[in-house]
């Protein structure tokens, strides 16, 4: 007969590994003054959008309508997923956490997988109550829609995806660059400026290829209706994922090859 022996008190296992990040990110103050700036931006403009519409932008989809406080909120989590990373290069904790799991990535797959969690839960609960609070000014106009409508709620978690899908991208540039100002450096030059400049250029290879960046796809996430040449909300969350697949495995393999 065979007995399981249970793990030791302090043997590390993946579960323990989550747990520590979880406690390291839910006791940091910059956490929630982060996500209560980015939550409050969202309602603030989705209010004052709801509030204020007098029938001029018919042509924009609603949700995309009310939740363009996302433009906004979007920095403010994506700096988040670079503190999370970076801030513990800057601080020296990184040693600390590096030493208690030697593996090494087992961190940062912890970190990215907690910070996910968090960031795509807060901000679709922000985008319904967003969507609902804009709709009591909404509920008499051309862009009175209710959670249950076809698309609406897919498009609210469409675009919640999308700001988190865009953080885990910051968060691995956070762990590339092991610093704070130059993961917002990159992600502000890289991820939010280059597909504008390159917009610039009448060159329909590069057009079509720009869809499929970043800030491109999130548009098309996040909205109920496909217009112009957006892609697909299928192939648009593909390519999000193999961003942020991209520069989280890119991080990985630097976090194993460098020294601390």
């Amino acid at each position: 007969m065979t007995t399981t022996t249970p793990p030791a008190p302090y043997a590390l296992t993946p579960r323990r590994v989550l747990r520590s990040e979880w406690h390291k990110l839910r006791t940091l103050r910059s956490t929630w003054i982060t996500l209560a700036v980015a939550c409050a931006l969202v309602i603030g403009v989705g209010i004052t959008m709801g509030s204020t519409y007098d029938g001029d932008d018919s042509e924009i989809d609603t949700v995309v309508f009310v939740l363009l406080g996302t433009q906004l909120s979007q920095i403010c989590v994506a700096v988040l997923g670079i503190l999370v990373t970076a801030g513990e290069y800057s601080t020296g904790m990184i040693r600390a956490s590096l030493t208690a799991v030697p593996r090494r990535l087992p961190v940062l797959w912890s970190k990215a997988a907690v910070f996910a969690t968090l960031a795509f839960s807060l901000t679709f609960v922000t985008n319904v109550v967003t969507f609902l609070l804009a709709q009591l000014w909404l509920s008499d106009t051309d862009k009175a829609l209710s959670l249950t409508d076809s698309g609406v709620l897919g498009a609210l978690a469409g675009n919640a995806a999308a700001v988190t899908l865009l953080s885990l991208v910051a968060l691995g540039l956070g762990a590339l660059l092991r610093s704070v100002p130059a993961g917002i450096g990159a992600f502000v030059g890289l991820v939010l400026i280059l597909p504008e400049v390159l917009a610039m250029i009448p060159a329909d290879l590069v057009q079509d290829a720009l869809r499929y960046f970043p800030t491109k796809a999130s548009e098309s996430l996040g909205a109920m209706t496909r217009t112009g040449d957006a892609i697909p909300p299928a192939a648009a969350l593909l390519s999000l994922c193999l961003w942020a697949a991209a520069t989280l495995l890119t991080s990985a393999f630097l976090l194993r090859r460098r020294d601390v």
